[in-house]
């Protein structure tokens, strides 16, 4: 399978992301192009992983199907052939999507389930979360009491997201939608968890980004409840105190944190095997989820 790394494409290009690349197409519609370029800390790695862009593709479109009575989103019916090339709709077949165009909301819908990540090294030294407090006593990879939102700022290629208040999200953009943001963040992840851990998988975390169609209706975009955008879990080897067996790229920032690197660009070379496995976990969790 050929590795897609940088897309050149007839449409004109509007944006390339930490991952995808995303082309115009007419007033109401572009193309998004799932690479399989990696990205971790919010740094561009030169390394790809193979199919990863498609398997990112088949999950969040999975997702966004299975959560379309939950919240609209930005999938339409088009088809790739009807805006590209026979060769280039050959060459993204299953890695790219006609999308609407939305007005995209400057957050990180962030839900947390499970006290792991910066969440556990918060707690460690504060007994909070995104200043949220816990209580004591709380073990690594523990199920919180109920599922946190914890919003971040929406970071641009090679930046850092970063924590920011509920009264922050109003300011960006408004106490209406910024609570609706909140309360169906909080719903689909509610909803994926359970139909997840009827795969075996828990979800541990996840984020979501949303936009605004031409109705102003709130619309979920970009991707959803993926390896990238969240932590898999296997609920059969899950046990709190202990670092999870994870379904993600878990690998590669476990992997990140032994070396002296500042999490900032040039990205340090990843070994082979370290590769290997992250693309392993890329299509063991699709193979339980989506098959």
């Amino acid at each position: 399978m050929r590795t897609l790394i940088k897309t050149k494409l007839s449409l004109p290009l509007l944006h390339r992301g930490k991952v995808r690349d995303i082309f115009d197409i007419d007033d109401a519609n572009m193309l998004i192009v799932t690479t399989d370029r990696l990205s971790a800390y919010d740094v561009v790695f030169d390394q790809p992983i193979p199919e990863k862009g498609m398997i990112l593709t088949s999950i969040a479109n999975y997702w966004f199907q299975k959560t379309e009575h939950i919240v609209q989103n930005h999938l339409t019916d088009i088809n790739l052939e009807e805006v590209l090339s026979n060769d280039e709709a050959e060459m993204l077949a299953g890695r790219a999507i006609v999308v609407k165009k939305l007005r995209p909301l400057a957050i990180e819908a962030v839900v947390r389930g499970y006290l792991i990540g910066s969440g556990w090294k918060e707690y460690l030294s504060s007994s909070m979360v995104c200043g949220i407090p816990l209580p004591p006593n709380m073990k690594l990879a523990q199920q919180l009491l109920k599922p946190l939102y914890t919003p971040s700022s929406k970071a641009g290629v090679g930046e850092h997201d970063a924590n920011i208040s509920f009264k922050e999200t109003e300011a960006i953009v408004g106490s209406a939608l910024a609570t609706q943001i909140k309360e169906m963040s909080l719903k689909i992840y509610q909803f994926a968890a359970e139909h997840a851990l009827s795969c075996g998988i828990i979800v541990a975390d996840t984020k979501f980004e949303f936009g605004l169609d031409e109705d102003n209706q709130l619309t979920l975009m970009d991707e959803v409840l993926t390896p990238d955008s969240s932590r898999f879990w296997s609920a059969a080897n899950y046990q709190p105190g202990k670092n999870p067996k994870s379904y993600d790229k878990q690998i590669i920032r476990d992997y990140l944190e032994t070396l002296d690197w500042n999490k900032k660009p040039p990205a340090p070379r990843l070994p082979d095997n370290i590769m290997a496995k992250a693309a392993e976990k890329y299509h063991q969790v699709y193979s339980i989820l989506c098959n």
